[in-house]
């Protein structure tokens, strides 16, 4: 076990804490770990128009297994516009704005200091959401311990941690080109498409989606060596998504990769 990380953790005993609560790897491992050592914790989940529905079924069901006081914190991203419209930086204005009502909600429960599952593998990516958390004085111990997310992963393994292996799941948003407007209409069919090609034997998929003028074109992304199996499919999944309402479908032969969008972009740093 992380010695750096599980005293930095140690340090929040006394005056316990709100952690961002996903339920993906980086913050079930955190979870985890505060329950091991005994440090007051509660988890709250963001129930959000941007993020998959799946994932505050999946963070009730490990809060549950491991008795942690649970917190649902219900926001609605599209009272703010500068969201919606998609820029490069919507992460920084997506971040402040929940996290500020994640601040709220920890003074109510007399747990200001607020966690996050932020790796150090994030610090070398885009991330301007980072800029947001660093305003609010959120704590990331993963990333201030050097946490990689294969080291993550491997912790969490040696929990038991189902979601050890779990695919990211990043906010919806981030299958649309910047400055595409978003519409939680959009995000809804973007879900339902995933869903399905995760159904149909690609669980580690993006539908990356881009607006033409006879209607969303579909583009799928996953590891390339799963492209045999799926072209097999390909008049299945066809029509599954044309139904949804994608004008095309098509295959990316780059393959799966995060952040395709973010490519000439600079990392973000704490």
């Amino acid at each position: 076990m992380n010695e750096r990380l599980l005293s930095a953790l140690f340090s929040f005993r006394e005056t316990g804490v709100c952690l961002a609560f996903s339920g993906g790897v980086d913050s079930a491992l955190l979870l985890a770990l505060c329950v091991k050592e005994q440090i007051p914790v509660t988890a709250v989940t963001f129930q959000t128009t941007l993020h998959p529905r799946c994932d505050l079924e999946n963070a009730r069901a490990i809060t549950k297994k491991l008795g942690v006081r649970h917190l649902v914190l219900e926001v609605d991203e599209t009272a703010v516009p500068v969201i919606m419209e998609n820029p490069p930086d919507r992460c920084y204005h997506c971040k402040k704005y929940l996290f500020t009502k994640l601040q709220a909600l920890a003074e109510t429960e007399g747990r200001p200091t607020i966690l996050d599952g932020t790796n150090a593998d994030d610090l070398t990516q885009y991330r301007p959401g980072l800029k947001a958390l660093k305003e609010l004085h959120v704590r990331s111990p993963l990333a201030e311990c050097g946490v990689t997310k294969a080291e993550v992963r491997q912790l969490a393994s040696e929990l038991g941690l189902k979601t050890a292996s779990r695919p990211s799941s990043p906010c919806l948003a981030t299958r649309l080109p910047y400055y595409t407007h978003v519409t939680p209409a959009l995000l809804r069919q973007i879900e339902a498409g995933e869903g399905y090609l995760k159904t149909a034997g690609f669980p580690i998929v993006r539908l990356r989606v881009h607006p033409e003028a006879m209607g969303p074109l579909a583009r799928i992304e996953i590891p390339v060596g799963q492209f045999p199996a799926l072209l097999e499919k390909k008049a299945e999944i066809t029509t599954f998504l044309r139904d949804l309402g994608f004008a095309e479908v098509t295959l990316d032969l780059e393959g799966f990769r995060s952040g395709c969008y973010d490519r000439n972009l600079k990392p973000s740093n704490l």
